[in-house]
């Protein structure tokens, strides 16, 4: 270790909060070197990537997937489980990214079985009022957010609070379930 370190101090203030918020104030130290403004912003945006892999270790952790809850004893097999694990909470993370409607394509977290399986779950889902319809095109990640919300315990409405990563989460789970389900429903027994 070096017997000192050269840091960067980044004061980032917000000035045009609401009356009712408390403005934003970050107080940020780096090792980067910071030129000019370009610089800081730039330390900055790293710095509002945080809360999108606290929220990805969530997934993984205590109120997600408990990965920590896992006895295997070997370190070949734990980095199986987590591999498998991750993949689980980045596409968990991306439907809480789409739940707004942000452009994504559905294509980056499900294959075609799996749309098949949304789009049936998408009509049982729906209801006959246009206040608990999926807004989002049937092509969209946005689209499938808002089927495995519902699956995760959200109830769809606009008004309610969006679905989070622990619903994504376990709608997820659920999801894949049914979709092995689905897969199998063109198998005829002897």
């Amino acid at each position: 270790m070096p017997k000192s370190l050269h840091l960067a101090v980044i004061d980032v203030r917000e000035i045009n909060a609401g009356s009712d918020v408390e403005p934003l104030h970050w107080c940020l130290l780096t090792s980067h070197g910071v030129a000019g403004a370009d610089d800081a912003w730039r330390i900055v945006e790293w710095y509002k990537q945080r809360w999108i892999i606290e929220q990805f270790f969530r997934v993984l952790k205590t109120q997600g997937l408990k990965l920590e809850d896992s006895q295997i004893g070997t370190a070949d097999r734990l980095l199986k489980l987590v591999a498998i694990a991750a993949k689980a909470a980045v596409i968990t993370i991306q439907l809480l990214q789409a739940r707004d409607g942000r452009p994504q394509s559905i294509h980056i977290a499900f294959n075609t079985s799996e749309m098949a399986t949304l789009t049936a779950l998408n009509q049982q889902y729906e209801a006959k009022s246009k206040r608990l319809k999926n807004p989002h095109p049937p092509d969209s990640l946005a689209w499938a957010a808002w089927i495995i919300g519902r699956l995760g315990g959200w109830d769809g409405y606009p008004s309610s609070r969006p679905p989070g990563p622990i619903t994504f989460s376990n709608g997820l789970q659920y999801f894949h379930a049914l979709a092995a389900g689905w897969s199998l429903r063109d198998v005829c027994m002897p």
